[in-house]
Protein backbone atom coordinates (compact mmCIF):
# COMPACT_ATOMS: atom_id res chain seq x y z
CA UNK A 1 0.00 0.00 0.00
CA UNK A 2 1.53 3.76 -0.54
CA UNK A 3 2.37 5.73 2.22
CA UNK A 4 0.67 8.50 3.43
CA UNK A 5 2.56 11.83 4.24
CA UNK A 6 2.33 11.43 7.84
CA UNK A 7 3.58 8.10 7.66
CA UNK A 8 6.48 9.50 5.29
CA UNK A 9 7.06 11.91 8.19
CA UNK A 10 7.59 9.56 10.29
CA UNK A 11 11.09 8.11 8.50
CA UNK A 12 14.44 7.68 10.94
CA UNK A 13 14.22 5.05 13.21
CA UNK A 14 17.14 3.46 16.01
CA UNK A 15 17.58 0.40 17.67
CA UNK A 16 16.15 -0.18 20.89
CA UNK A 17 16.32 -3.00 23.45
CA UNK A 18 15.07 -5.66 21.25
CA UNK A 19 13.67 -4.01 18.78
CA UNK A 20 13.65 -1.07 16.60
CA UNK A 21 11.96 2.06 17.39
CA UNK A 22 10.76 4.19 15.11
CA UNK A 23 11.60 8.37 16.06
CA UNK A 24 9.41 10.25 13.55
CA UNK A 25 11.00 13.50 11.53
CA UNK A 26 8.26 15.55 11.83
CA UNK A 27 4.27 15.53 11.35
CA UNK A 28 1.88 18.24 10.77
CA UNK A 29 0.87 20.67 13.80
CA UNK A 30 -2.21 22.91 14.72
CA UNK A 31 -1.08 25.66 17.64
CA UNK A 32 1.61 28.49 16.49
CA UNK A 33 4.39 29.11 19.30
CA UNK A 34 6.58 32.20 19.56
CA UNK A 35 10.45 32.94 20.80
CA UNK A 36 10.81 36.52 20.66
CA UNK A 37 13.17 39.33 21.39
CA UNK A 38 11.37 40.07 24.66
CA UNK A 39 9.57 37.02 25.87
CA UNK A 40 12.77 34.02 25.29
CA UNK A 41 10.91 31.48 27.73
CA UNK A 42 9.87 28.49 26.45
CA UNK A 43 6.22 28.84 25.28
CA UNK A 44 4.60 32.53 25.40
CA UNK A 45 2.95 33.82 28.42
CA UNK A 46 5.71 31.97 30.69
CA UNK A 47 8.17 33.55 33.23
CA UNK A 48 10.24 30.97 35.41
CA UNK A 49 11.15 31.48 38.94
CA UNK A 50 14.48 33.25 39.52
CA UNK A 51 15.46 29.16 41.43
CA UNK A 52 14.88 27.36 38.21
CA UNK A 53 16.25 29.47 35.20
CA UNK A 54 19.34 27.15 35.20
CA UNK A 55 17.00 24.26 34.40
CA UNK A 56 14.99 26.30 31.86
CA UNK A 57 17.95 27.92 30.42
CA UNK A 58 18.96 24.14 29.33
CA UNK A 59 15.98 23.72 28.13
CA UNK A 60 15.74 26.72 25.75
CA UNK A 61 19.23 26.40 24.96
CA UNK A 62 18.22 23.43 22.78
CA UNK A 63 14.77 24.80 21.47
CA UNK A 64 15.90 28.55 20.54
CA UNK A 65 16.36 28.92 17.02
CA UNK A 66 19.96 28.82 16.28
CA UNK A 67 20.03 32.13 14.30
CA UNK A 68 17.04 34.81 14.71
CA UNK A 69 15.50 34.62 18.14
CA UNK A 70 13.10 37.31 16.38
CA UNK A 71 11.86 34.36 14.14
CA UNK A 72 9.01 32.32 15.60
CA UNK A 73 9.22 28.70 16.26
CA UNK A 74 6.38 26.84 14.21
CA UNK A 75 4.99 23.88 15.69
CA UNK A 76 6.81 21.57 13.68
CA UNK A 77 10.27 23.34 14.82
CA UNK A 78 9.50 23.18 18.60
CA UNK A 79 8.68 19.10 18.07
CA UNK A 80 11.76 18.61 15.87
CA UNK A 81 13.60 20.21 18.54
CA UNK A 82 12.50 18.02 21.04
CA UNK A 83 12.65 14.68 19.09
CA UNK A 84 15.99 15.73 19.05
CA UNK A 85 16.25 16.31 22.74
CA UNK A 86 15.27 12.53 22.90
CA UNK A 87 18.08 11.34 20.53
CA UNK A 88 20.69 12.71 22.09
CA UNK A 89 19.16 11.29 25.28
CA UNK A 90 17.50 13.85 27.39
CA UNK A 91 14.19 12.22 28.09
CA UNK A 92 13.65 13.69 31.12
CA UNK A 93 14.16 17.68 29.68
CA UNK A 94 12.40 15.96 26.51
CA UNK A 95 9.49 14.97 28.74
CA UNK A 96 9.07 18.63 30.21
CA UNK A 97 8.79 20.06 26.91
CA UNK A 98 6.25 18.02 26.04
CA UNK A 99 3.77 18.75 29.14
CA UNK A 100 4.94 22.69 28.63
CA UNK A 101 3.17 21.72 25.04
CA UNK A 102 0.31 20.07 26.21
CA UNK A 103 -0.73 22.93 28.64
CA UNK A 104 -0.78 25.26 25.22
CA UNK A 105 -3.54 23.05 24.43
CA UNK A 106 -5.38 23.40 27.76
CA UNK A 107 -7.93 25.39 26.15
CA UNK A 108 -8.54 23.03 22.91
CA UNK A 109 -8.31 19.37 24.29
CA UNK A 110 -9.55 18.04 20.80
CA UNK A 111 -6.62 19.98 19.39
CA UNK A 112 -4.09 17.85 21.75
CA UNK A 113 -5.55 14.44 21.03
CA UNK A 114 -4.78 15.46 17.12
CA UNK A 115 -1.68 16.27 17.51
CA UNK A 116 -0.43 13.22 16.37
CA UNK A 117 4.05 14.05 16.59
CA UNK A 118 3.46 15.00 20.03
CA UNK A 119 1.75 11.60 20.84
CA UNK A 120 4.41 9.99 19.77
CA UNK A 121 6.88 11.74 21.46
CA UNK A 122 5.02 11.68 24.71
CA UNK A 123 5.39 7.54 24.59
CA UNK A 124 9.01 7.83 23.31
CA UNK A 125 9.94 9.81 26.19
CA UNK A 126 8.01 8.24 28.58
CA UNK A 127 9.22 4.86 27.68
CA UNK A 128 13.03 6.26 27.59
CA UNK A 129 12.18 7.36 31.48
CA UNK A 130 11.13 3.69 32.03
CA UNK A 131 7.66 4.45 32.12
CA UNK A 132 6.35 1.43 30.00
CA UNK A 133 2.92 1.17 31.06
CA UNK A 134 2.17 4.54 30.13
CA UNK A 135 3.94 4.45 27.13
CA UNK A 136 1.92 1.56 25.94
CA UNK A 137 -1.21 3.63 26.76
CA UNK A 138 -0.30 5.94 24.65
CA UNK A 139 0.68 3.78 21.61
CA UNK A 140 -2.58 1.53 22.05
CA UNK A 141 -4.36 5.38 21.83
CA UNK A 142 -2.61 5.96 18.94
CA UNK A 143 -3.28 2.60 17.59
CA UNK A 144 -6.92 2.91 17.67
CA UNK A 145 -7.13 6.47 16.90
CA UNK A 146 -4.78 5.95 13.83
CA UNK A 147 -4.65 2.32 12.81
CA UNK A 148 -3.49 3.24 9.50
CA UNK A 149 0.04 4.42 11.14
CA UNK A 150 2.50 1.26 11.36
CA UNK A 151 5.03 3.34 13.54
CA UNK A 152 2.65 3.58 16.74
CA UNK A 153 2.26 -0.30 16.49
CA UNK A 154 5.14 -1.14 16.22
CA UNK A 155 6.38 0.86 18.62
CA UNK A 156 3.73 -0.38 20.99
CA UNK A 157 5.15 -4.09 20.20
CA UNK A 158 8.66 -3.07 21.68
CA UNK A 159 7.21 -1.73 24.67
CA UNK A 160 5.48 -5.37 24.87
CA UNK A 161 8.66 -7.16 24.65
CA UNK A 162 10.08 -4.93 27.50
CA UNK A 163 7.39 -5.83 29.37
CA UNK A 164 7.43 -9.59 28.58
CA UNK A 165 4.52 -9.93 26.55
CA UNK A 166 5.65 -11.51 23.13
CA UNK A 167 2.02 -12.68 21.78
CA UNK A 168 0.54 -9.35 22.35
CA UNK A 169 4.57 -7.67 20.44
CA UNK A 170 3.28 -10.09 17.60
CA UNK A 171 -0.03 -9.28 17.31
CA UNK A 172 0.69 -5.63 16.73
CA UNK A 173 3.57 -5.93 14.42
CA UNK A 174 1.17 -8.24 12.26
CA UNK A 175 -1.03 -4.99 12.72
CA UNK A 176 1.83 -3.18 11.66
CA UNK A 177 2.58 -5.25 8.28
CA UNK A 178 -0.84 -4.88 7.77
CA UNK A 179 -0.37 -1.27 7.65
CA UNK A 180 2.22 -1.33 5.36
CA UNK A 181 3.59 -4.38 4.30
CA UNK A 182 7.12 -2.80 3.11
CA UNK A 183 7.56 -1.60 6.55
CA UNK A 184 11.21 -3.16 7.04
CA UNK A 185 11.84 -2.28 10.44
CA UNK A 186 8.47 -4.26 11.30
CA UNK A 187 9.25 -7.14 9.30
CA UNK A 188 12.69 -7.46 11.12
CA UNK A 189 11.15 -6.76 14.59
CA UNK A 190 8.44 -10.32 13.86
CA UNK A 191 11.32 -12.15 12.88
CA UNK A 192 12.91 -11.28 16.63
CA UNK A 193 9.70 -11.58 18.14
CA UNK A 194 9.10 -14.99 16.95
CA UNK A 195 12.73 -16.38 17.59
CA UNK A 196 11.79 -15.22 21.16
CA UNK A 197 8.17 -16.79 21.24
CA UNK A 198 10.33 -20.21 19.76
CA UNK A 199 13.05 -19.65 22.49
CA UNK A 200 10.20 -19.32 25.15
CA UNK A 201 8.07 -22.41 23.91
CA UNK A 202 11.51 -24.68 23.68
CA UNK A 203 12.51 -23.53 27.42
CA UNK A 204 9.14 -24.79 28.41
CA UNK A 205 9.61 -28.09 26.73
CA UNK A 206 12.45 -28.75 28.46
CA UNK A 207 10.94 -27.69 31.72
CA UNK A 208 7.87 -30.14 31.30
CA UNK A 209 10.52 -33.06 30.34
CA UNK A 210 12.15 -33.10 33.70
Amino acid sequence: MSSSPIIKALSACTAAAALMLCTPAALAQNAPATLSQSDQYLFPGEKPEEKGWKDLARLLEALEPNVDTSIPLTPSQITDRIASMLDQGQAAEALEAIEKRKAQYADAPDTLGNDVQLMFLNARALAALQRHEEAIAIYRDMTQKYPELPEPWNNLAAEYVKTGKLDMALQSLNMALQANPEYRDARSNLGRVQLLLAEESFRAAEQAGR
